[in-house]
C-alpha cells in the first residue's frame, strides 16, 4: 500500500485509536521555522468489510524520528503485532513549509510507541478497499484528504510547484526520502532532472517575494509525485 498521502491536521472526528496508548515521554518542541524539520509517520490500515480504517500517527512535537530505530522497524511485523491488514511506514519526511497552524481534534490524540518512537494520534482515515488500490498505482492522481490546515510559506523562501495539463497548480509541502534516501532540500530547485512527469505536466520553483498561505478548510486535494513528495493543490 502506497498511503503517503500527508495528513498531519486531519481531524479524528472522536474515533478510538487502535494501537494502544501510552504515557508520553518524548518531548521535542517543534522550531519557529520547520522548513526542513525531519519527521515520520505510521499508518496502520484496519479493514471493515469492503473498507478500509486508516490511523495516522505522527512524529511532530515528541521526536526528531531517529534513523536507527526507524531503521529497525519492519512493516510486516508491526501488522502481526496490531493485527492490521497492512501497516505503512511513511518516512523520513520534511517539510517545506514554513509554519503550519492545524484545527479540529488533533490536540487531543493519544501517543502510541513503534520500536522506540513515539507518535501522536493526528487521524482516521475511512477509505474503500478499491479506492486504495488506485492511489497506490497512481502517482499525479488527486485524492481528496479531509483536514482543517493552513499551511504558511515565508517571503524570501523557495516554493515547489506542479503545474497539470490543466493549469492546476500543487504546491510541495514536504519531500521524502523514502524512494532516494539521498534526496536533500538543496536537489528540489532542480528536481525535474529524478521525475518522471505524464505527458503536459511541468515542475517550476520561485523565490516568494511576499508572505503566502496553503489554506485547507476541510478539505485538501492532494497529490504525490513518482518520488512520493506530497503537494497540496493552490486554490482560488
Amino acid at each position: 500500500m502506497l498511503l503517503t498521502i500527508l495528513l498531519v491536521g486531519c481531524s479524528t472526528d472522536g474515533k478510538v485509536q487502535t494501537v494502544p496508548a501510552v504515557t508520553q515521554s518524548q518531548f521535542l518542541a517543534p522550531p519557529d521555522d520547520l522548513r526542513d524539520v525531519r519527521y515520520c509517520e505510521v499508518i496502520p490500515a484496519f479493514r471493515r468489510g469492503t473498507m478500509l480504517t486508516l490511523e495516522v500517527y505522527n512524529t511532530l512535537g515528541l521526536n526528531d524520528c531517529p534513523a536507527d530505530l526507524w531503521n529497525a522497524l519492519d512493516e510486516q511485523d508491526l501488522s502481526a503485532t496490531y493485527d492490521a491488514q497492512a501497516i505503512k511506514l511513511n518516512g523520513p519526511r520534511y517539510w517545506v513549509v514554513n509554519d503550519i497552524a492545524a484545527r479540529g481534534t488533533t490536540a487531543t490524540g493519544g501517543i502510541a510507541d513503534f520500536g522506540g518512537i513515539e507518535m501522536k494520534f493526528v487521524a482516521t482515515i475511512d477509505i474503500s478497499i478499491r479506492e486504495a488500490r488506485r492511489l497506490d498505482a497512481a502517482p499525479y492522481a488527486e485524492t481528496e484528504v479531509q483536514r482543517t490546515t493552513t499551511f504558511f510559506y515565508r517571503a524570501g523562501n523557495q516554493v515547489y510547484e506542479l503545474l497539470s495539463p490543466e493549469g492546476d497548480i500543487y504546491r510541495m509541502q514536504s519531500y521524502s526520502q523514502i524512494v532516494n534516501p539521498a534526496l536533500a532540500i538543496a536537489d528540489l530547485e532542480t528536481l525535474t532532472s529524478q521525475l518522471n512527469l505524464p505527458e503536459g505536466w511541468q515542475y517550476q520553483t520561485r523565490t516568494l517575494t511576499e508572505d503566502t498561505e496553503l489554506i485547507a478548510d476541510g478539505l485538501a486535494y492532494v497529490i504525490t509525485d513518482d518520488l512520493l513528495n506530497t503537494y497540496q493543490k493552490v486554490t482560488p
